[in-house]
């Protein structure tokens, strides 16, 4: 096994072996990955954006392949880290996969966060690029790299996306005062190099903790974990070729990008459909309706909000077989009952974190289990605690802190020993911050985040 980044903490040994054996880690990179998945599924269509791009599988592949040859021209290494804060358009998945084709790691950063969460990620990681709309809605996401960059010695190159009608004086070819390079992403477009070998026990990505308060945590997920993760999703979601599944939410958020999401879609020569704005709900509920899309993860919050305006849109969406809600929050159990009778398709509620674990209800479960818990644990292998305040199991049926260890969850942030004492035991389950419950069944119920708990 590889070391990991210095900065992470990897799994003890005889977790390894044991992930390994159980044939959850598999070895093969996720950009690996989208190679044989090309290979398998080539004419068929992976990415659909707006009412004209569709993108195959060949496709998809190739322009990773060409977009890695520029990020390499330009200077980036193996190793090296790179924001990503892009919107949920076809350039933001070729990106990730050619920053892990490279050996880089991108860390994926929601396009709302600012200069102070950004500058955080960009000083924690020491991330040498950044990939980003120079404007977009309004703000000047290059002027915002821009001053973060003149603040540091890391950042050095920014590659701007132009959504249309942005525009930035840093938006071509240039380089500012602080010695900051711009390049347009669409000039990354170069005959691919000879293929870099790397290791799946390596970080392949970083995700932003779900902290409620203060600054996002660095969240490493190795190409080993996160591939488990995704396919393991897509199995219990019984993705098919025949699925379309819709990004409603933030590509770069955990639901959507791999719980079973745009990876878990991929892996199974499904089709994505990316909605580049999910705030107008019509909007989405109109490409569920052109696309015929089966699948889709929403929050409690959208899931509400789709309920709301379903009605007066009057879109069809009789080709939804399933509608996954959750993310790091309980649904209520109003919403949960309302999706069914309102969407005619199946709910999957889903309760996950950035930092790994993942529970979800079962197609086979009772009608009254899905409404009203957040399912059980993705994995065989995924080891679930519930104790109080001292520590200490408490009986099914009790509440108390949800604790979790598997093949999917980490074993500490990124450069933070201080949260890390904190946020995990010494034996190294993750303390969730969450209250739960386990039923006689073995379902969990969530019902929120502990007040003066654990988490930070």
């Amino acid at each position: 096994m590889a070391p990991m980044l210095t900065g992470c903490t990897p799994w003890p040994e005889e977790f390894v072996d044991r992930y390994w054996a159980a044939g959850h880690w598999r070895g093969n990179t996720l950009d690996n990955l989208l190679r044989d998945w090309a290979g398998q599924y080539g004419p068929r269509t992976a990415l659909v954006h707006g009412g004209g791009t569709r993108i195959t599988y060949a496709g998809l592949n190739r322009r990773v392949d060409r977009m890695a040859a520029g990020f390499r021209l330009r200077g980036l290494r193996p190793g090296q880290r790179v924001v990503v804060q892009l919107p949920n358009v076809p350039e933001f998945v070729t990106t990730v996969f050619a920053l892990m084709r490279i050996g880089a790691v991108p860390v994926l950063c929601p396009l709302a966060h600012r200069a102070p969460e950004v500058s955080h990620v960009v000083r924690v990681t020491e991330a040498v690029g950044y990939v980003g709309p120079s404007t977009y809605q309004g703000f000047d996401h290059t002027a915002m790299v821009a001053d973060i960059a003149a603040q540091g010695p890391f950042l050095r190159r920014v590659f701007t996306f132009e959504a249309p009608g942005g525009s930035s004086p840093y938006g071509g070819f240039s380089t500012d005062p602080a010695g900051c390079h711009y390049f347009p992403l669409d000039s990354l477009d170069s005959p691919p190099g000879p293929t870099i070998a790397h290791s799946a026990d390596q970080v392949a990505l970083f995700l932003l903790s779900d902290a409620s308060t203060g600054t996002p945590r660095l969240v490493p997920r190795t190409h080993n974990d996160y591939a488990y993760q995704a396919r393991a999703a897509a199995e219990l979601a019984s993705l098919t070729a025949n699925d379309v599944y819709l990004a409603a939410l933030p590509a770069g958020a955990g639901l959507a990008f791999g719980c079973p999401g745009i990876v878990g879609t991929l892996s199974v020569g499904g089709t994505v459909v990316l909605a580049e704005d999910p705030d107008p709900v019509p909007a989405c509920l109109a490409a569920v309706e052109r696309e015929r899309v089966t699948v889709t993860s929403l929050t409690p919050a959208a899931a509400r909000d789709w309920l709301d305006v379903l009605p007066a849109v009057r879109a069809d969406v009789s080709s939804l077989r399933l509608l996954q809600v959750g993310g790091a929050a309980p649904v209520p159990r109003a919403t949960a009952e309302r999706i069914g009778t309102a969407f005619g398709c199946r709910l999957q509620q889903v309760f996950g974190m950035a930092e790994g674990l993942l529970t979800l209800t079962r197609a086979a479960d009772a009608d009254e289990t899905v409404p009203a818990t957040q399912g059980r644990p993705l994995s065989p292998d995924d080891e679930i605690r519930i104790v109080d305040a001292d520590g200490k199991e408490v009986p099914d049926g009790e509440p108390g802190e949800l604790l979790a260890r598997g093949p999917y969850t980490v074993r500490g942030y990124y450069r933070s020993p201080e949260h890390n004492a904190r946020s995990f035991t010494s034996d190294g389950f993750f303390r969730t911050g969450h209250l739960a419950r386990r039923t006689p069944e073995g379902d969990l119920v969530v019902s929120g985040r502990l007040q003066g708990g654990q988490q930070p």
